[in-house]
Parts: C-alpha cells; structure tokens; sequence
C-alpha cells in the first residue's frame, strides 16, 4: 500500500504563480496539491475545508494578505505554513514578521529568484515541503490571545531577567567564539536567543542560518534592530569583535581566521559543504581549528545534517556544545543529528538557550 501523499494548499494572487508552483509540487509523486487560493481570505476557507497538510503563502494579496490570513490559519487551524517572498526591503521586513506569526519557513518567489535557478527553487520547495509536513505547529505569542491564567508564559520574563543578572559580573573582552546553526524555523529561534543575550556580552556571535540570497542583510538588519548586540551581514575581512553578531550572507561560506594578534572572518565562494551555501559545517570546522577550547557551539532547528559533524569537532577540541531540543524544534533535524553523534553537552529547550551561552563564557 502506498504511501500517503503529503496534501498541500497553494495560495498565491497570481494564476501564473499559482501554476508553476502546483506544477513543481505535483512533479514529486509523495506531494499532491489538493487545492489553490487567490487571496488570504479563500485560504482560510481551504485550510478548512480541505485540511492540507501543507501550505504555500503569498504575502501580498488582495482582499486580504497573507500575513493576516497566516495570523488566523495558526490561531484557529494551525498548519505548517511556508512563505513565498519577494526581495524588497518592504518583502524581506514581511518575511520576517511572517515567522513571528508562526510561519515555519519561506522560499523566494520565482519572480525574485536572483542567481537561483528553477532547478534550485524546485529542489527548495521540494524538500521543504517534506521537511515540514506532520509537525505540530505551537502558537506563538504574538498570535496567541492573552491569558489571564498563563502561567508558563509568565515565567519567561523572570528567565530571561536571571540571565541579564548572571551576565552582569562578567569581564568586558572574552576570548570564546560562540558559532550558531540553523534551518528551517531558524530565524524565529534566532530572534528568541538574541533578544535574550545581555547587553555586556563579552563575546562575537557568528551565525549560519540557510536562508536565500539577498535575505541576510535584511534578516541581520530586523536582529540588529531587535538586540541588545549588534549585528550585520558579514563582510570579508571583518575583525569579530564582542558584543557584535555576525550572519552569514545567504550566497557564501563563512569562516573565522587568526591573523594578525585579532580574529578575522573570511566570507567565500566555494562548492557546496554538507549540500550547503553557507554551511554551517565550514563555520564550526573553522572555529573549531582557530579557537579550540574557546569554542562555544550552539545547534538549533533544522532539517538535514550541516552541522553535526562540526559540532563533534568543537567538541573534539574541548569547546562547549549545546543543541536546542526537540520539543521546541520547528523540525529536529541537524541537532538530533548532533546528539547522536556524541557531538553535544546538553540539549535545552529554546529558552534555555541564551543562559548556557552565559554559563559557557
């Protein structure tokens, strides 16, 4: 008996991205795209109706748009829901606000495609789609309607404040590199562990989070703007200084070097590393080698394996290991991957994240 198809709802105002997009589904014989929607409004309708296990979002739409109707799907019905996004700086800052409503991930859409070829977006739709049907989506606060009786969301806060005092006494220049990986359901995880740093970090943070061309900037721009570090798209040649994050950018690798008495990063263009550009293998090999037991590797939701392999040889090098656990996870890929591997010291939920990075510095 055959596997059962993966369901999967289209919802784009455009008919013609509409049909490329169910074209490119209906090509894998696991996907089946059981329906389509013109606007926000008529997903809602569908989600219901035909009860998807998937969803394809646009974000500009007439009637309603995406954001609002991703905002009620979650809030009512909640599927794993991907985001296709324009690259405008008005497209990027909507993409983003999108994961906050609980969008599990996006993908550029074929009209903004930049160097990725449909080949590269075909293989990206794919897969994400796998990757992300069958999870249990968790509502997020920002479209969770209050509670006087929360009690566990009242607790965050006081979490949070123990963290900022644990990190009062620390010195104010570190020598540990604290090196971060992400995927799918990584940028919202990523906006919960930075906003969550203490102001006095004495630490860099460099980042891989597999995200599209041309999003990295904007995506480093909404952290920048959301922490109490600085944070920007990494340049060739950049100093890591404390106190300051560093992403990424979505087309190269990243690595950091000693040269010089200071600690550099090196951004390139080279092959795919573990099926990725950036990978976030290159980066924690590269810390691993530069700064040894001054490493402090932090692995996070994801599909796939990047990563895992490089956490084992931070940890190899007696730097501190830390995964984010499966229950917070959007999909526990690469971390489950790590922790099999013997490559990780403890494995936390999300909110734990950022106070063992402080315990570790």
């Amino acid at each position: 008996m055959p596997d059962k198809k993966i369901k999967v709802l289209v919802v784009d105002d455009s008919a013609l991205v509409r049909k490329i997009i169910s074209d490119i589904l209906q090509k894998d014989p696991a996907i089946e795209v059981v329906g389509t929607a013109n606007n926000g409004q008529t997903a809602i309708y569908k989600n219901d109706s035909l009860d998807p296990d998937v969803i394809t979002m646009d974000i500009e739409m007439p009637i309603m748009d995406g954001l609002e109707s991703l905002r009620t799907i979650i809030a009512t019905k909640p599927k794993p829901v991907i985001m296709m996004s324009v690259l405008t700086q008005h497209g990027a800052e909507a993409t983003f606000k999108a994961m906050e409503y609980g969008a599990v991930d996006f993908i550029p859409k074929p009209s903004s495609i930049l160097s990725l070829t449909m080949d590269d977006i075909s293989e990206l739709l794919v897969s994400k789609v796998k990757s992300v049907a069958g999870i249990v989506i968790k509502v997020p606060e920002a479209v969770a309607p209050p509670r006087a009786d929360d009690a566990p969301r009242a607790k965050t806060p006081r979490r949070i404040e123990e963290v900022r005092r644990a990190a009062q006494p620390i010195k104010e220049r570190s020598a540990r590199v604290i090196a971060i990986g992400t995927s799918t359901g990584g940028p919202s995880a990523l906006f919960n562990v930075f906003k969550n740093l203490p102001h006095n970090l004495p630490n860099p943070v460099l980042v891989v989070q597999h995200m599209p061309e041309g999003f990295t900037k904007a995506f480093a721009e909404r952290l920048n703007a959301n922490s109490p570090l600085s944070v920007k798209e990494a340049a060739d040649g950049d100093i890591v200084r404390p106190g300051w994050g560093y992403i990424a950018p979505g087309h190269s690798h990243m690595r950091i070097e000693n040269a010089g008495g200071e600690r550099i990063i090196r951004v390139f263009t080279a092959d795919k590393v573990s099926g990725h550009r950036p990978s976030i293998d290159v980066l924690f090999d590269s810390v691993a080698e530069t700064c040894g037991a001054e490493s402090v590797g932090v692995i996070m939701t994801g599909m796939g394996k990047d990563g895992a392999r490089g956490m084992l040889n931070i940890k190899r090098k007696g730097g501190y290991c830390v995964a984010q656990d499966e229950e917070t996870s959007v999909v526990f890929g690469m971390n489950r991957v790590a922790v099999e591997l013997g490559a990780v010291d403890d494995v936390v939920p999300l909110d734990e994240i950022p106070q063992k990075i402080v315990e570790h510095i």
